[in-house]
């Protein structure tokens, strides 16, 4: 039996099903091991002794991890077919490393699609774990371990902020600077005159474009009434110009483009979309088989392979639309910032058709499907063509023009239409020298309008365009600022908080360099040069830190401490001023010379607000009550005589938790009897007996100084 392992359980049953009963698939579910906090400054890594890495196994993934130490001592072979990444590549290095394989000999499946000619085509030519790839991810993780670590106790040290990242703060700096954009703006007022013409009963709309030979521009209603005193009652043509014109389509989709399109056109957030193109790179069931529907949607790629092109959309394209629609395929211009290790993102097969999928997955499923599905055919398909006509019209010293535009070939948009902005406008058969009467003149006072707030859509676009993250870190980096409060997102839009605006004004101050896109595209640089074995991680990581560090360790003693708001009142043991400060659980006031005075003023307490109701178990009266987060709740006011709480007369008791032979990761030492399992507490997860409570023992997960421990 050979075994082989993927990083997503959903995986499982589909490539098993393609190999066959000689195979066994297991899931690592990501990452099995992550750098440790010990060392110096809780980073896990030697930094004196060339960044030495500590990884420690997840506490969560413990019992996986045991799982597949088992299944790989029984199997004859343990084949590695973890995501066609950077981050894959490095979860199958820490699988060799834990599980004893050799790293040179063990074998490591790449597929960018889960189908069977795909699975079948990897295991016929398998490779080997490519170390740069590793290497380049490790750098990364210890650029985001460190700056992360040290910014974040910095900022939460000083001024109550949550955390600070290598990605996340300069993607929120540039938010934040878009705001500043939108709230430094002054609105200019100027004005548009339109005009309505007719001539034997046909209507054309016409738009001031010249004014004595010079672009229209109307700066207040005094200039706008001069302008409506020299419009006459009729225009002449003065010409007519058609101009026939190629539209392309556009290329198929990257990561980003994606969560874009999905964004404009359904209003999905970059998660949802990542996380539906997750499922449909997983696999769907389909008409009685569970197949992978898109290949790999983690891709900064516009390429289409010429597999996909002869075997499944030149087919398709030829027998539904015909040989005048068949295009070839395009290629985007290079970019440094692309790593194209990956196609774009596309559909498995065109048997699959959007209305086939339709009928067995969710709707939004569906929709994003179609959108893949008619993306990718529709960049293999011709240009479409278009007739644009352009009248001017004048009299006076005054030019008005009227646009319009027809199709004379469809293209691309035979498939792809739904999803373009349809901007046909006719214009009827004008001949130059004809003179149109003025029915109706239309002058409209408009003001500029500010920047518009980034979408999500946006955000992931400017971070693509700056080279900051990666595909893959796009929908999770704006996701950890709405989880930390930095930004808010309401249908879409982000707009930053005090906390987020605060925040990037400390870190624009302190550290520049950080909320800096040259400074940040540069580190992704450095990564893509290791990954392509072009730099070594040390060199890379000496260049970073010895900087950093020395910014750092200067700034720590600079910065101020974020001031506390007075409040206007003096401190009754000492006369120093009260101010308000911040803890975890909420505000409070107390005295500014803190530590020498500990004076915290307390609030007089307010009766609870009776609800007229009566407690069902003691007879005494019902109140409001609020619990540690600000939550009303209605409960007996014979508290703590009677517990008593409305609503919970039914809740069943919480249950105890079990553990089962899975969950075993090895005997007690004390009691003998019980096994130590992964157990969460309230701050740090540890290993615990399943004998308590009457088998006290633990032991620290993070900390070996503290193994073996026992609870007084």
């Amino acid at each position: 039996m050979k075994l082989v392992i993927v990083e997503s359980p959903k995986k499982c049953e589909t490539i098993a099903h393609y190999l066959g009963s000689d195979y066994k698939v297991m899931a690592s579910q990501g990452h099995i091991r992550d750098l440790s906090t010990k060392g110096k400054g809780g980073l896990g890594i030697d930094v004196d002794n060339d960044f030495k890495p500590d990884f420690v196994i997840t506490p969560s993934k413990l019992g996986i991890v045991k799982d597949l130490k088992n299944a790989a001592s029984k199997a004859d072979e343990v084949i590695l077919a973890t995501d066609p990444d950077r981050e894959g590549e490095a979860i199958s290095w820490h699988l060799a490393q834990v599980l004893g394989l050799d790293v040179e000999k063990t074998k490591r499946l790449q597929f960018h699609e889960i189908t069977k000619p795909a699975i079948e085509a990897a295991i016929k030519a398998p490779s080997h774990i490519d170390m740069n790839l590793v290497n380049s991810q490790e750098t990364r993780r210890m650029y985001d371990r460190i700056i992360g670590f040290k910014l974040s106790s910095l900022l939460q040290k000083k001024m109550s902020s949550k955390s600070a990242g290598r990605v996340q703060s300069v993607t929120l700096k540039m938010i934040c600077d878009n705001d500043a954009e939108i709230k430094a703006f002054v609105p200019q007022e100027y004005w548009t005159i339109d005009v309505d013409l007719t001539l034997n009963g046909k209507t054309v709309s016409a738009t001031l474009d010249k004014i004595d030979g010079k672009t229209a521009e109307i700066h207040n209603k005094e200039e706008a009434d001069a302008i409506l005193k020299r419009i006459g009652e009729s225009l002449s043509v003065l010409s007519v110009e058609a101009e026939k014109k190629s539209v392309p389509s556009k290329l198929p989709f990257t990561t980003s483009t994606m969560q874009q399109e999905a964004y404009n056109r359904y209003k999905f957030s970059t998660s949802k979309t990542q996380s539906i193109a997750q499922r449909l790179y997983e696999g769907m069931d389909i008409n009685g088989e569970h197949v992978g529907l898109i290949t790999y949607m983690r891709t900064d790629s516009t390429r289409l392979s010429e597999d996909f092109y002869y075997e499944h959309a030149k087919p398709f394209i030829l027998e539904k639309f015909g040989p005048d629609y068949l295009g070839f395929i395009k290629t985007g211009k290079k970019s440094d910032l692309v790593q194209d290790a990956h196609e774009a993102i596309r559909p498995t097969g065109t048997h699959r058709t959007p209305d086939l999928v339709a009928r067995y997955v969710e709707p939004d499923e569906a929709k994003l499907y179609r959108l893949i599905y008619d993306r990718a055919l529709a960049s293999l398909m011709k240009d479409k063509i278009e007739e644009q006509t352009t009248a001017l019209f004048g009299a006076n010293g005054l030019v008005f023009k009227a646009t319009g535009t027809r199709t004379l070939f469809k293209g691309y948009e035979a498939i792809y239409g739904d999803f373009e902005d349809d901007d046909t406008k006719l214009l009827p058969e004008i001949k130059q020298g004809e003179s149109y009467g003025v029915e109706k003149v239309d002058p409209e006072q408009k003001y500029t309008k500010a920047p518009a707030r980034y979408s999500e859509a946006k955000v992931v676009k400017m971070m693509e365009e700056k080279g900051i993250g990666r595909p893959s870190t796009y929908a999770s980096t704006i996701k950890t600022l709405i989880d930390r409060g930095y930004v808010t997102s309401k249908g879409g839009i982000i707009t930053p908080t005090e906390t987020g605006l605060r925040t990037t004004l400390v870190l624009n101050k302190y550290f520049p360099e950080i909320v800096s896109t040259e400074y940040t595209a540069n580190m992704e640089d450095k990564l893509d040069e290791i990954e392509e074995g072009k730099e070594t991680k040390l060199q890379a990581m000496n260049e970073f830190y010895k900087p950093f560090i020395e910014k750092f360790l200067k700034v720590q003693d600079q910065m101020y401490k974020d001031p506390a708001q007075p409040t206007g009142e003096m401190c009754p043991l000492c006369g120093s001023p009260l101010v308000v400060k911040k803890s975890r659980y909420g505000s409070f006031i107390a005295c500014s010379n803190y530590p020498k005075c500990k004076y915290i003023k307390k609030e007089p307490k307010v009766a609870p607000k009776e609800t007229g109701e009566m407690c069902p178990e003691c007879g005494k009266p019902l109140v409001e009550r609020k619990d540690r987060k600000g939550n009303t709740f209605i409960a007996c006011s014979g508290y703590p005589a009677c517990h008593y709480i409305k609503g919970q007369e039914n809740k069943p008791a919480a249950e105890k938790k079990t553990y089962t032979e899975a969950d075993w990761v090895k005997p007690c030492p004390q009691c003998k009897t019980g096994h130590l399992v992964v157990k969460r507490g309230r701050k740090v997860d540890f290993l615990g007996c399943t004998n308590f409570p009457k088998c006290h023992y633990h032991e620290w997960i993070d900390d070996k100084s503290k193994k073996g421990e026992e609870k007084k």
